[in-house]
């Protein structure tokens, strides 16, 4: 039997991790700035996760949810104290496909309604409900189409209010920060006001965190930017440092009813000390501030200290602004050959701005004069073009 050929892989085959630091079959050491698709948050093998997770292996892997799991409540309540929402309930799934499937079911069981509202560009996940949801034809087989999901602009408010008002949306599901659209995000006043209308319209407003959250972004989640409290919120990918797990953190406003939903192996015993030990890392460490994780960056790529300022412009001008720190990323064009050219970009960076930190001060760095210098560097080491 082959594998039923899917993924679009890099030639790359990690056997090896510690910290933020991989190595390939052949013995390559690399920064992993992508964590295994934003999954790993605390660190690859990091010491408090692996002791852990083998000494509750030695216990109980697994059982069903026919019978009681106090880790579970254990990571509901750590849970809601590292991420302010205390008075929330918690639904363990098995990923974020799984927690936006579940979110969506949740929504159409409180008000009564079908139709959601999701934004263009949106991903929430390859499951029937959640790929409806998700903005890309290609992956929607004939089976997941339906007429009741309505695709609006990111921010643009007057399109949600014009479908809120007819009464007939359950709910509006958007991402913290878009990811696989290319780090686009939702503005504050925007949230505001959708959060607004939701509540007049009788919709429920369900934040997707699967990727933006779990400190990702200076707060535990990005929609804590806005100052706006959903009334669902999603997470995984950050939740189990590479375990499977999923969470839907639900408003004291929603209320469950027996089957209502389940799963057979969500919360299950390996997944939720997983979770813990990320929580007990994020509580003791100080996952998320801002300043902590941009020095960090800046140390992990022996960033000299001389183009810190550089560093920063570079972040603002290339990305415009659209992120939040570690949820970073750059455009990549479609001219970019494989993986490897992204790499090698970075090296050249580096090695480019080292030669040149002795003249940093003297040169103004406006975006036509960093844009001429990459340019050259791309020439110049026959790299492809940006």
């Amino acid at each position: 039997m082959e594998l039923f050929d899917v993924y679009k892989l890099w030639p790359i085959e990690p056997v090896k991790a510690k910290g933020w630091k991989i190595w390939d079959k052949d013995g390559a050491e690399y920064t992993d700035l992508y964590g295994g698709h934003a999954v790993i948050s605390i660190g690859h093998c990091h010491p408090t996760y692996i002791n852990m997770l083998q000494e509750q292996l030695n216990k109980l892997g697994f059982y069903s949810n026919a019978v009681q799991n106090s880790l579970q409540r254990e990571l509901a309540a750590k849970l809601g104290e590292v991420s302010g929402y205390n008075d929330y309930t918690l639904f363990l799934a098995n990923s974020g496909a799984e927690a936006n499937e579940n979110a969506l079911k949740l929504a159409s069981f409180h008000t009564g309604k079908r139709k959601f509202i999701a934004l263009e560009k949106a991903f929430h996940g390859r499951t029937s409900g959640a790929v409806a949801a998700t903005d890309n034809p290609k992956i929607r087989a004939p089976f997941n189409k339906t007429d009741h999901i309505t695709f609006v602009p990111i921010n643009d408010i007057i399109a949600v209010d014009k479908w809120l008002s007819t009464g007939e949306y359950a709910g509006v599901i958007i991402e913290g920060i878009q990811g696989v659209a290319g780090i686009f995000e939702p503005q504050r006043e925007y949230l505001q006001e959708v959060s607004s209308l939701c509540k007049k319209h009788s919709a429920l407003l369900i934040l997707d965190e699967v990727q933006s959250g779990y400190g990702r972004t200076g707060k535990f989640f990005a929609h804590q930017h806005s100052d706006v409290t959903p009334d669902i919120i999603t997470t995984a990918k950050g939740m189990g440092n590479g375990f499977p797990i999923g969470g839907v953190l639900i408003a004291p406003h929603i209320k469950p009813s027996y089957g209502m939903l389940g799963t057979t192996f969500g919360g299950n015993h390996l997944a939720c000390t997983a979770a813990l030990a990320v929580l007990n890392e994020a509580r003791q460490k100080a996952m998320v501030p801002l300043e902590r994780l941009r020095n960090g960056f800046r140390d992990a790529v022996s960033v000299p200290q001389q183009v810190v300022a550089l560093y920063d412009f570079l972040t603002d001008i290339r990305l415009n602004q659209r992120l939040r720190n570690l949820a970073a990323g750059m455009e990549e064009k479609e001219d970019y050959r494989n993986a490897q050219i992204l790499n090698q970009l970075w090296e050249i960076l580096l090695g480019a701005l080292e030669q040149l930190h002795d003249t940093l001060t003297e040169i103004s760095w406006d975006g036509e004069t960093f844009s001429r210098l990459l340019r050259l560097l791309l020439r110049q080491y026959d790299v492809g073009t940006i």
